[in-house]
Formats: structure tokens, sequence, C-alpha cells
């Protein structure tokens, strides 16, 4: 009978340890409990991490993620306002904010997604719809620059293709809004739609934009075109700085020429008038005999290279009727 009655003790014991056990229980920090009470909600939302307890068998945890989750949309086709047809692919991130309505509207995550999906794509759509596809693709109307070119060092080069790309951006490419803006509404279109359900969109964003596979060629071809009119652009001016330097390079050769030529002539009066001096002085020193030693230069330079019909009288044969043969006069 007593053994009965430990066993009984025992048993109670061991069932009241597993309630008082089951009474205890603790919150993550990634996480928030609602607690339960025959379906009714009892208390506030528990959002700090620690130890707590319950009513066993009679309250329930509910759990929550309290940290940030992502929304992945499906890459879809939309019309911009300007009728191009684009595949937009877009993303989100969110969290639960008030997890009590949470709890009662979506329960689970699954369900959330299926609910975002409801009414993300649809603001996502309305906004690119309502807009051209140059305020989706940029942000503003930022001018390009010398980082845009690869570094370009020449001023005037640089100036001519910022003025060529002014020149290609047609005015109905202004960017008003631009694409931060344009997230930004987006989220402002879905977050009342939301507040309901307590979720709190923290972004939406645009993933990857392109165009649809009928658009891609007229646009490439379109890309191709600009490119290779500005690559004649740049071709041209080249050729003209080209054509600029070659003259330039005639122009200093001809003045390096021109020096060089004026300097020998001076060199060479300078030594005429010396050569001259030279002469002069010899000539003073003794004129017969810088007379004779002449006139036998001219005689070895033209004697027996031409026939010479002259008097024997003439002043030219002078000196070689001095020191004729007799007998050959």
């Amino acid at each position: 009978m007593q053994a009965n009655k430990f066993i009984v003790i025992v048993a109670v014991l061991i069932a009241a340890g597993v309630v008082a056990l089951s009474a205890i229980y603790t919150v993550d920090e990634t996480e928030q409990v609602v607690i339960t009470q025959f379906g009714r909600v009892v208390g506030e939302p528990i959002t700090e991490p620690g130890l707590n307890f319950r009513i066993p068998l009679i309250q329930r945890i509910n759990v929550f993620p309290k940290n940030i989750q992502a929304w992945d949309g499906d890459p879809g086709q939309i019309p911009t306002g300007d009728k191009t047809y684009i595949w937009v692919d877009s993303f989100s991130r969110w969290r639960i904010v008030d997890p009590v309505a949470y709890m009662r509207t979506v329960t689970d995550i699954q369900s959330a997604l299926s609910r975002l999906d409801d009414i993300i794509n649809p603001a996502v759509r309305n906004v690119i719809t309502s807009h051209q596809l140059i305020e989706t693709v940029r942000t503003s109307n930022r001018e390009m620059t010398a980082l845009d070119h690869g570094n370009i060092e020449d001023e005037a080069m640089q100036q001519a293709l910022e003025e060529l790309e002014r020149e290609q951006r047609p005015a109905q490419y202004a960017v008003d809004v631009g694409r931060q803006r344009m997230t930004r509404m987006m989220l402002e279109d879905a977050q009342p739609k939301l507040n309901h359900l307590g979720i709190e969109l923290i972004d939406i964003k645009i993933k990857r934009l392109n165009y649809v596979q009928e658009v891609r060629n007229s646009v490439y071809n379109r890309m191709i075109a600009e490119r290779n009119q500005m690559a004649e652009k740049i071709r041209s001016m080249g050729e003209g700085e080209a054509r600029k330097i070659d003259g330039d390079r005639e122009r200093d050769l001809l003045e390096i020429q021109s020096e060089a030529y004026a300097v020998s002539e001076e060199i060479k009066g300078r030594a005429d008038a010396e050569a001259t001096r030279i002469y002069a002085e010899a000539y003073s020193l003794d004129s017969e005999f810088y007379s004779f030693m002449k006139s036998l230069d001219v005689y070895k330079s033209s004697l027996g290279k031409s026939q010479l019909v002259l008097s024997t009288d003439s002043r030219f044969l002078e000196y070689l009727n001095d020191f004729a043969i007799p007998g050959l006069e």
C-alpha cells in the first residue's frame, strides 16, 4: 500500500515538473511572441529577448520573426509611359512591426509573401507605366565626365565630346523624377495597404531592367550608330590635330633652315673678307710676284683643256713670252 502511494507521489511530482517546465519559455533576439488563450490574445506582445512564463496547457506561444525579411518579385514585362516594353525584376525588404495584427491576418511567412506579391507588384507596375523609360533607367541629368571617357586629358577633346552628348540627347530624355524617387513612390503606394497586416516595408528596389527581345535589336543598332557618330567626330578631330602638328613641324623646319642659311652666308662672307684681306696684303708686299703666281694658276687651269687662238703680243702670254724657247717664237 505504501509502495503504491510512493509511486503515485513520484508520478505527481514528475507531472508537476513537466507542467512547470512547459510554463517556462525563452524568446530569442530575432523573435517576438504573442500569447493566446483559447484563441484570444492575452497581454502585450513580447519583443525583448529573455526568459518568460505562461500558463501551461491553456496559453499558447505564437512565435514570429523580428528581423528583416526578404521579398523577391518575379520578373515581368511592363510597358513604360512612352510605350516601351521592358522586363523588370524588383525586390523588397520588410519586417513585422505589429505581431498581433500579423497573426490575425497573415499567420505565417508564406502567406505574408503571397500578400506582398499582390500589393508590391501592382505598385511597381503603376509607377513604371506612369513614367518614361529614361526615368526608370537614370537618376539625374548628370553630364558625362572625363572618367566616363577614359580620363581624356585633352580639354578641347573633352568639351567636344560633352557637346556631342548634349546634341545626341533629345529633349524628351530629360530626367524629371529618376529611379530613386520612383522607388520611393512605389513604397508610398504599397505601404498603406500593408498597415492592417502589421507589416512595414523598409524599401523597394529595382534589381534588373532589360528590353524585351523585339526591342533590343533596334536599341543596339541605335547605340552603334551613336557610337559610330562619336567615333567619326573623334577621328575628324584627330585628323585636324595631326594636320596642325604637320604644319607646325614644316614651319619649324623652314625657320631652322632659314636661320642655318643665314649663319652659313655670314660665315662665308667673313671668310671671303678674310681671304680678300690676305690677298691684298700679299699683293702689297710684291705686286709683280703676286701677278706672276696668279698668272701661273690661270695657265694651269686653262691651258691644255681648251684651244685658244691668241696673238703673240697678248698680255695673257706675257710670262710665256719671257720664258720662250728660241726658235719657237
